[in-house]
Order: structure tokens, then sequence, then C-alpha cells
């Protein structure tokens, strides 16, 4: 098997960056695969697929993770690293969870390779984002439901002089809303959906673990979900899916009629 433009022949003194997938192994990309087994040094995440480090049993491992209140590695130190190692002629994979540029820092360790003078080159990986839904059986579009989504980072509280978010907005935008990293403000996030329009019923949806043996995944309203996340002693990271698709039941649900006119 070729493959015509991402084939994965990396180039000593250069950076990779591998969106790793949701976690489990078999959903990292076949390029991301071939490059991890080419590296000399993978820099890694806690949430990247990292039973594929077998693959590379000479190359050296760098855990650089962020456990949230333990394990932590600047992002400034982990720039350092990629640019150091770079410039000593290694070929250095930097493996990620999800997607790179989806709430990865991919894009700032680019720029700050390319401020260094070190080449870089990504390869995509599938986001969290969309594969975590997808694997509870929640379509993030549905004909004649919902006709576009919306993915947004809850790390930052509602409120918080640092965000850059409009809850109220989102509520109206009238798209699926997928929050990544918003286990901890789940109840001030679910508030101002609400005081943003939402009704108190909508459906909500939390996978743990998406694409690993233990996921999980928690079925909620907006008004609701903080307290049953509570009882079910939910951590990061999760992801929660905010709309009426998270309600539905795929198995069970009639399909759409199709006509010459529906796209």
């Amino acid at each position: 098997m070729t493959f015509p433009r991402y084939a994965p022949d990396l180039v000593p003194g250069t950076v990779t960056l591998v969106g790793g997938g949701p976690g489990d192994p078999g959903l990292l990309t076949l390029a991301g695969f071939e490059a991890v087994r080419q590296a000399d040094v993978i820099l890694y995440d806690r949430l990247a697929p990292t039973a594929v480090l077998d693959e590379a049993p000479e190359a050296q491992k760098i855990r650089v993770g962020k456990v949230p209140g333990g394990e932590y590695v600047p992002q400034e130190r982990i720039n350092e690293l990629l640019v150091a190692h770079a410039r000593a002629g290694e070929r250095v994979v930097r493996l990620k969870g999800g997607d790179s540029f989806v709430f990865g820092r991919g894009g700032e360790e680019w720029q700050a390779c390319a401020a260094a003078g070190v080449p870089v080159r990504i390869i995509p990986g599938v986001t969290s984002s969309v594969a975590g839904p997808e694997l509870a059986g929640i379509p993030l579009t549905h004909r004649h439901m919902v006709q576009g989504f919306t993915v947004v980072s809850g790390h930052v509280a509602p409120g918080d002089s640092r965000s850059e978010l409009d809850w109220g907005q989102l509520a109206r935008c009238g798209t699926t809303l997928v929050i990544l990293m918003g286990v901890a403000h789940i109840q001030q996030i679910s508030a101002d959906l609400m005081a943003g329009g939402l009704t108190a019923d909508t459906p909500v949806a939390v996978i743990r673990q998406a694409s690993l043996p233990d996921q999980s995944v928690l079925t909620s309203t907006l008004a609701e979900v903080a307290d049953a996340m509570a009882r079910s002693g939910v951590r990061p990271p999760a992801i929660t899916v905010v709309g009426d698709v998270a309600g539905l039941d795929l198995d069970h649900t009639e399909a759409a009629d199709r006509t010459p006119s529906d796209h």
C-alpha cells in the first residue's frame, strides 16, 4: 500500500505532528502508524494511543502529558524538546490524542518549530470531538433534525475573564454542541446554556474513554446533567454532547424518508 501524498518518509532534523485518534490504536491512521515506526524520538501525550509505541522499540519515548491537578509539562518545555531533538538531527514525532489542530496545541508547536527553523509536517488524526459521539451512536448531524455542529472547549469557566465564548450565543446557534474539557464547569455551562434559551429537557450525553474497552455513556438533560455526572463520578476527560441528537436512539428510530431533492 502506498501513500501518494502523505507517505511517511521522515527526514532527520524534522518534526512530524501526528494525530493519534480517540484512543484505540486501530483508529490511528496508516500514515500516523508508519511515522511512529520511523521515529527516533516520540513525544507523546497521555491521551495518545500509547500501545502503538511498541512499534518503535528503538525510539526514545518522552511522556509530556498534562493531567488535571497532577502531572504537567509546560508547553514551553515541550516546544524546547521538539526543537532540541530536531536540531540534533533526529526524526521527531509528536504523538497526540485526537487531532493535533483541535485543542491539541499543534498550531503553537508548529509556530515554535518554524521560529527555530525546524521543518514541520502534519499527519491529521481522527478527532475525538466527532469520533467520541459517533462511537456512542450519536450522529452530530441528522437530516430533519440538525444541520450542523459546533465544537468548543469548556476548560475555561463561563464568566471567567479568560473566556472567549458567549454561551448564550452558542445556545441560540441551532447546532449540536460538542464540549471538550468541560467536566469541571458543567454546572455553570448548563446554567448559561439554559439562560441563553435552551430548554431544561434538552438531551445531553457524556462520553468517557471513547473507543476504549471501558467506554461509557451517560445520558441526561441539561437541567440534570451536572448532578447525574456527580452521582456517577464522571471525571475528565469526557466529551459532552448537547442537543436533540444526544437523545436519539438509532436502533429504534424510524429512518427519514428520502426524496430526490434531499441532500
